[in-house]
């Protein structure tokens, strides 16, 4: 009897946890994928609203826009991530030193992660703009022609992608920044004794070691991409035409603008589907590599042995 209850101890600390988790993330989840299956429009409640079963995924598949503002999301997750993954790995090992000034210089690459992306949006809008912009005035200056960086759909889908690259670079060098500093000193000393070069020590030592670190970092931004809004919603509203409509401004237009709650319910839950099966293969993946990483750690205990 004893050694039940020690053995349903740690369950029962857990039991509160759990609770708060499932009224919390749960609930909410459920209602959602619930909504989905539902005709229903802001003037009903949940309970008035017809059940259509699978018609709102069965439209959606149908849906040229849906499609559209689909492969627009994949497109600009995709890329966002390379170039913030790129440039913010790439910052954090240029300082990973010890500098005069490196401290504040650190401080000034995180300041616009703290800006709230509306404000983001309105001053990226403002340097975007055709007469008085700051792109468009500097090009004029060098003799150039003004671009039309929100008038034209490729110009503006890489406006959006500068401006979320500027605003999120600096969380993934936070983070890369800190996994390198926690990196053992005992394998960089050894590497240095060895005579590897710089460029040598990065590619076989630094970023091995901090690839699970940046298998997660890339996840969550990958994960955030997927829903930025504010931004996008401020400089281009989706625009022109389709070309910078992501899923999550699809969304919001759906439930707000269309007043089709149900729709915009099945659209959120295929969005959670997506996130889930590729939060799924990165953690697959980052298995798969510590596997490996410490398949090849004992066959040099043995070749050493």
């Amino acid at each position: 009897m004893l050694a039940n209850a020690n053995r349903l101890t740690p369950y029962l600390f857990l039991a509160p946890a759990v609770a708060v988790m499932a009224v919390a993330l749960l609930y909410p989840i459920g209602y959602m994928i619930w909504a989905s299956f539902l005709d229903w429009n802001p003037s009903q409640r949940i309970g008035e609203a017809d059940f259509v079963g699978l018609r709102n995924y069965v439209d959606l598949l149908g849906d040229a826009a849906f499609r559209e503002s689909f492969w627009v999301t994949i497109r600009f997750a995709a890329i966002v991530v390379a170039f913030e993954m790129v440039l913010g790995v790439g910052l954090a090992l240029l300082l990973d030193r010890e500098l005069r000034g490196m401290t504040l210089l650190r401080t000034v690459f995180i300041l616009p992660m703290m800006i709230a992306p509306i404000v983001v949006g309105l001053v990226w809008r403002y340097m975007y703009h055709p007469t008085v912009g700051t792109f468009n005035r500097v090009l004029d200056d060098l003799g150039l022609p003004s671009a039309p960086w929100l008038s034209d759909g490729d110009w503006a889908f890489a406006s959006v992608v500068i401006a979320d690259v500027w605003q999120w670079t600096p969380f993934i060098f936070i983070l890369s920044l800190a996994a390198l500093q926690s990196l053992p000193r005992s394998a960089i000393e050894a590497a240095r004794i060895d005579g590897a070069t710089g460029w040598q020590m990065i590619r076989h030592i630094k970023i091995p070691l901090m690839m699970p670190v940046l298998i997660v970092t890339a996840l969550l931004r990958m994960i955030d991409a997927f829903k930025v809004l504010e931004v996008i919603l401020v400089l281009t509203n989706g625009g022109p035409g389709l070309s910078t409509e992501i899923l999550a401004l699809r969304i919001s237009r759906t439930a707000s603008e269309f007043r089709e709650l149900g729709y915009a319910a099945a659209m959120s839950t295929l969005l959670l589907i997506l996130l889930l099966v590729l939060t799924l293969a990165m953690f697959g993946y980052t298995r798969l590599t510590e596997a490996r990483t410490a398949r090849l750690a004992r066959a040099r205990e043995v070749e050493v042995g």
